[in-house]
């Protein structure tokens, strides 16, 4: 849902200011909940919930719903969303599924859908001349997708807040992702805060590769169990995303590991059907 703003001037007035004032906002959506908010003396806010907002001194629109992002989550899809609970995910990962479900009502979350792969999050788009790949194979999978047996690999589901440009993802490592007897490979938990980290640095400023990971592990993440992988955008500069997550268990006590990260900004190309 690509938010698109007009103006058009119109009057709005408050008992908190001595006179009214000249906004100039019509949106060409329905937005629910829209409420005006009163900054101060001098500032005046449109603001549903969620974040959105328009200044009415300088036209600035912050929007939760970037186009990236409504293009990421599809509403209506015959796809398979692999980021929903199955048989195998463990008490803690369906608890705090839970709660961040109940997030996604109230506090400007989104769950994130997690199809094979990443062409069915970006339909009608391409990689920017020279970096698409001819080929006729049709069974494309993501990595932390390849394994489809329930329980087995990767098991995770990503929230991602867009205003506040940060992602939750809960990952749980199957037995086939083991690396020490018991516990799950190094590589596994680096791949699980790559992943996350790419699809937040999309969301937030359109990052499409990495470019560095640098990655220290704490302690060691036993197979079956919860790990939830925190993710800020610390900055984005000079076509850059900055990026740090800190993996740990849910009570906080045990943290697995901390990575930072950057991704390079380039913009996806639409299709041509000719």
């Amino acid at each position: 849902m690509l938010m698109i703003l007009k103006c058009k001037a119109f009057q709005i007035s408050s008992p908190t200011l001595q006179s009214g004032l000249m906004a100039s906002v019509t949106v060409s959506l329905n937005l629910p909940n829209f409420a005006v908010r009163f900054d101060g003396m001098s500032d005046c806010l449109l603001e549903p919930a969620g974040g959105i907002y328009m200044d009415h001194g300088s036209c600035l629109i912050s929007s939760i719903f970037p186009s990236q992002v409504s293009r990421f989550c599809l509403k209506k899809t015959d796809l398979k969303d692999y980021a929903l609970p199955n048989a195998s995910w463990c008490p803690d990962m369906l608890n705090l599924y839970q709660e961040f479900l109940e997030k996604t009502k109230t506090d400007g979350w989104i769950k994130l859908p997690s199809f094979k792969s990443n062409r069915d999050h970006i339909q009608g788009l391409k990689l920017p001349s020279g970096l698409a790949v001819a080929s006729d194979k049709s069974d494309w999978r993501i990595f932390t997708r390849c394994i489809q047996v329930e329980g087995q690999g990767y098991e995770y589901v990503i929230f991602f807040h867009p205003s506040k440009k940060k992602s939750i993802c809960l990952f749980q490592p199957g037995p086939y992702l083991e690396g020490a007897p018991g516990f799950a490979h190094g590589g596994s938990l680096a791949a699980m805060m790559d992943e996350t980290f790419s699809k937040t640095a999309y969301l937030a400023g359109e990052g499409l590769f990495t470019v560095s990971l640098n990655i220290r592990f704490k302690n060691l993440i036993p197979v079956g169990s919860l790990a939830v992988l925190k993710v800020d955008v610390e900055k984005i500069e000079d076509q850059k995303l900055y990026m740090s997550c800190i993996a740990q268990s849910r009570d906080q006590q045990t943290v697995y590991a901390k990575c930072s990260g950057v991704f390079l900004q380039l913009q996806l190309e639409e299709e041509s059907f000719q």
